[in-house]
């Protein structure tokens, strides 16, 4: 079977990479930049530093700050507004998950025009979007890097996914600079949403050796430095190895893609505006129970990766190890328990579940589910 490795062509990494990405947009040649970033970067001055480092390389900007946590169609189209306004070249996105993929749906609208919309599912555009500089400031969603954009339709109440290899970054940026004031929530929940991406592309019907290696590296980062990194956020290692760590995971996903953890996830966001992190922690131990009967030696190998001594278990026993080590995990660094907690409604299950089977992130999972299945762990969850 024939498959492609797709990539930002360069990436930065580590303490200082920011400064280093600087003179690398200069070689570029841009001339101004649109900063696509969130209400609260823009608040603590983060936006600025990035506009103030640009001017030095005699690179002007304009900031739009309108990338809200779960960002919207209209979000996008306010976006494209300011962008047709200024003359900007290209675009940077600052932040995580959100700022990352509002400016992926302002860029790709703004080279393929149309709608967010029409993107919807995988490869559906013609051109590659507009230059994208992707510099992040959390260490979970691997948005900086990958081919996904997650753009929340509002009048739909549905997360649309979008997979398409004109969407993936020019340049990506991990330093940890920029990460050691995430407070604890954000630190955990991006973390996890990390695990989650590793754990769904290492059991996904897509996975190949090279996404394999990197999903079994992540894992084993996250399963050493997650709970630091929460507990001591100005721990230096721990964050830098946690930038590796989501970023090898976004390597495995953006390859081998995802599976029902994900697919369920991105209801409950779109439907209740949650966080994505967070549910996908608490959805990831259900949709593994339901996923181990197919492939418990993946699982085992998992459980292994997450520091569990395995060589006197069986493929079940190993697989049973893996969900327990998950659990622990994401208690052990506040995740909520169920949905419930969260503020989710028994009723709205069927729904959940009907628009769940539709997303795309679910073709590779290794255990085909039906309605009734998924409404069941959603229930299980709960």
């Amino acid at each position: 079977m024939s498959s492609t490795f797709f990539i930002p062509s360069v990436n930065m990494m580590g303490i200082g990479s920011l400064d280093e990405a600087m003179l690398a947009i200069r070689k570029y040649g841009f001339r101004k930049a649109l900063i696509v970033t969130d209400a609260g970067l823009a608040k603590a001055g983060v936006a600025a530093k990035v506009a103030g480092l640009l001017a030095q390389q005699d690179i002007d900007s304009t900031l739009f700050d309108g990338a809200k946590p779960n960002p919207t169609v209209s979000n996008v189209e306010k976006g494209l507004e300011l962008l047709a306004r200024s003359d900007c070249d290209f675009i940077i996105s600052l932040g995580g998950g959100s700022p990352h993929d509002c400016a992926k749906g302002i860029a790709l609208c703004a080279a393929n025009g149309g709608h967010i919309s029409d993107y919807e599912g995988v490869d559906q555009s013609a051109k590659p979007q507009m230059p994208l500089i992707a510099i992040n400031t959390t260490a979970g969603t691997a948005s900086e890097m990958t081919r996904f954009c997650i753009i929340t339709d509002e009048v739909r109440h549905v997360k649309m996914a979008i997979v398409d290899r004109n969407v993936t970054p020019l340049l990506s940026v991990n330093d940890p600079s920029l990460m050691a004031a995430m407070p604890k929530g954000l630190t955990a929940a991006t973390g996890m949403d990390a695990l989650t991406h590793a754990v769904e592309a290492y059991v996904s019907t897509a996975a190949t050796p090279i996404t394999d290696a990197c999903a079994l590296k992540a894992i084993e980062l996250i399963s050493a430095n997650l709970r630091t990194a929460v507990a001591q956020g100005s721990d230096m290692t721990a964050r830098e190895n946690m930038a590796y760590a989501q970023f090898l995971a976004g390597m495995a996903f953006n390859n081998a893609s995802l599976g029902y953890v994900h697919a369920m996830a991105h209801q409950l966001g779109g439907f209740y505006d949650l966080p994505h992190g967070v549910c996908n922690a608490i959805l990831l131990p259900h949709v593994s129970s339901f996923n181990a009967s197919v492939c418990p030696a993946r699982f085992k190998d998992i459980a292994h990766a997450m520091g569990v001594e395995t060589q006197q278990l069986d493929a079940e026993k190993g697989a049973a190890a893996a969900i327990t080590a998950i659990r622990k995990l994401s208690a052990d660094v506040g995740i909520p328990s169920g949905l419930v907690e969260l503020g989710v409604k028994a009723d709205d299950i069927p729904t959940l579940a009907t628009n769940a089977m539709k997303d795309a992130c679910g073709f590779t999972n290794p255990r085909p589910a039906n309605q009734d299945e998924i409404e069941q762990i959603f229930h299980t969850a709960m």
